[in-house]
């Protein structure tokens, strides 16, 4: 059966909602002031929490995001059936790429290990919520 390209921007999208759902409250109350910290520690300013136009684009990587994952598990649910646990391994696999590309950030000292292991897990907590919630949005009729 065809992917639908229609049902996977409408999945998407429901995905993108729910990853700027989850990244406001990570980023917003979780792990505001410790990304403030480091970014001090590095010499940056961090923008105003307000600031639209520091938020804005990842707004538009989250959205691209769950449209990636959607995708994702679009091409791969012939092979492993629909459901929850196929959607976790479509949200997993554009997951790993960022963090390992994080992890080399790490190395270099740009965050620490302990704001890596906090982000890390919980960006995998919310790319399981929202890859479940894109995939539910997601039909191939």
């Amino acid at each position: 059966m065809a992917m639908n390209t229609g049902k996977v921007i409408v999945g998407g999208l429901v995905a993108g909602l729910a990853f700027n759902i989850g990244d406001f409250v990570i980023n917003g109350f979780i792990l505001g002031q410790e990304q403030i910290d480091q970014m001090q520690k590095l010499g940056l300013t961090a923008p105003a929490p307000t600031n639209i136009a520091a938020m804005l684009p990842w707004v538009v990587v989250d959205f691209l995001f769950g449209i990636l994952v959607v995708w994702t598990y679009a091409a791969i649910r012939p092979r492993f059936g629909p459901g929850v646990s196929t959607a976790i391994i479509a949200g997993l696999i554009p997951y790993l790429g960022a963090t390992l590309v994080l992890a080399g950030f790490t190395s270099m000292g740009l965050f620490t290990m302990s704001l890596f292991i906090k982000g890390s897990v919980a960006a995998l907590v919310n790319t399981a919520i929202g890859s479940v919630a894109g995939a539910w949005a997601y039909t191939e009729s």
